[in-house]
């Protein structure tokens, strides 16, 4: 095969094409710094108490421009990104072999994020248990530096990612060839950038964004604790948010391996869409622990158990789900599901959690993003952005999904539509 029919031309555009991509680009690091000023403790409040005036000379000021860099905070997520890198090297796990690339090669992953993870948190309870929660209330009093810090790398990454790909011999990502200097460097061109036997796409996927989310959640229980005089008194609205966010990192990296049959491991290339989450993921899916620290809430013994419950309810759902995919893509079929064969001799199944929507785990996913916002209250909305934002995500990831399963099943497709027509959620969408 050629080196032309290897890497064709992107011909169609996602994300409304280049103005698309260049306003998200921008926009992430915007919200995320909005999300901050927006709501906290800083400035008066959620929302805050600033006259729009204030803003605009705040804004203005030079002063407040070198105000979101902050050294030490910069060299703390160097270290912490560093810690990452070298954990992956040299930690043991399995290896897996990934889905064929269009070159029938497939690649072979080390999986050891789950010990990565326990060895993070462990590091840092040990600290705390050594020297107090004090000494871990950093991440709060320097939010806005690694904010930064966070995203410069962001834009590190991508950038070298965009750059390296125009060397002899990559496999370029069949979406992100389109010649646009922007599309291409936010869709990500070449489709599994590597430093060695590192890869960088599939280990910015779950390891420094994703673990440092449960680090930065432990912070705002350190903080909790400092100010109402100890562990036993941190609100159980703070120790709900630290349960379901951390058990929800925790399983993911458990579960590592499924990572590795995603849409953004087998087709997206990598660039800034896919190295955004190691800013994105710790610094506004956090709001919610931010908030409490400063706001806290008492939920009390109903209101607890009324919250976990819906926690629990969407785990169910969306590990659910995941565990009858992965065993019927693994040839295993234990429930005896039932399936649609398509003209190619793929198999999509129709009954089960995945004969009531084309995508029961985000469902799952949906109500787990509620409870993480439920413990807040109702005072402000802006806790609310996480699931209001998730939402947005779902629905577009699954017409991303669907527009890819058209292309490739045709007709079938529709076919299979009839049989399942719910997108998300059963009788609703």
């Amino acid at each position: 095969m050629s080196k032309f029919d290897l890497n064709p031309r992107t011909a169609r555009y996602e994300f409304f094409g280049p103005p698309g991509a260049f306003f998200i680009i921008l926009l992430l690091p915007i919200t995320t710094y909005a999300l901050y000023f927006g709501c906290s403790e800083e400035t008066g409040g959620c929302p805050p108490a600033w006259a729009t005036d204030r803003v605009v000379t705040a804004v203005s000021s030079l002063e407040w421009w070198k105000g979101l860099w902050d050294t030490e905070a910069a060299c703390i997520y160097l270290a912490w990104y560093a810690f990452c890198v070298v954990a992956w090297a040299i930690l043991p796990g399995d290896q897996i072999e990934g889905v064929a690339l269009r070159t029938g090669e497939k690649k072979k992953y080390i999986i050891n994020g789950f010990s990565t993870f326990l060895l993070a948190v462990g590091i840092a309870i040990g600290i705390i248990y050594q020297n107090g929660p004090e000494a871990f209330t950093f991440i709060y009093n320097k939010w806005i530096g690694f904010v930064t810090a966070s995203f410069l790398m962001v834009f590190t990454l991508a950038l070298y990612a965009y750059v390296m790909s125009f060397r002899p011999g990559k496999l370029l990502a069949l979406g992100g060839n389109s010649g646009n200097i922007i599309y291409d460097f936010f869709i990500g061109r070449e489709l599994n950038p590597t430093i060695g036997s590192f890869d960088i796409k599939s280990f910015n996927e779950l390891r420094p964004g994703l673990m440092l989310w449960t680090i930065v959640d432990i912070s705002m229980v350190c903080e909790q604790a400092v100010r109402r005089g100890g562990f036993g008194n941190v609100t159980d609205s703070m120790w709900l948010v630290l349960l379901f966010q951390g058990g929800y990192v925790a399983d993911s990296l458990y579960n590592e391996p499924a990572v590795f049959t995603t849409m953004d491991i087998i087709s997206d290339g990598f660039g800034f869409m896919l190295s955004v989450p190691i800013a994105w993921e710790p610094f506004a899916y956090s709001l919610q622990a931010r908030y409490l620290v400063f706001k806290p809430v008492e939920l009390g013994p109903f209101w607890t158990i009324a919250v976990f419950l819906v926690d629990a309810i969407g785990y169910y759902i969306f590990r659910a789900a995941n565990g009858e995919k992965n065993n019927f893509r693994n040839g295993r079929n234990p429930k005896n599901l039932k399936y649609f064969t398509t003209a190619s001799g793929s198999k999509l199944l129709t009954s089960g959690w995945w004969g009531r929507s084309r995508h029961p785990n985000y469902l799952g996913d949906l109500l787990m993003a509620l409870a993480w916002s439920l413990p807040t209250g109702f005072n402000t909305p802006i806790t609310y952005f996480y699931v209001s934002y998730f939402l947005i995500l779902l629905i577009h990831r699954q017409s991303r999904d669907d527009e890819n399963c058209k292309r490739k099943y045709g007709e079938d497709w529709e076919k299979y539509k009839k049989i399942v027509p719910y997108r998300i959620i059963p009788y609703v969408y």
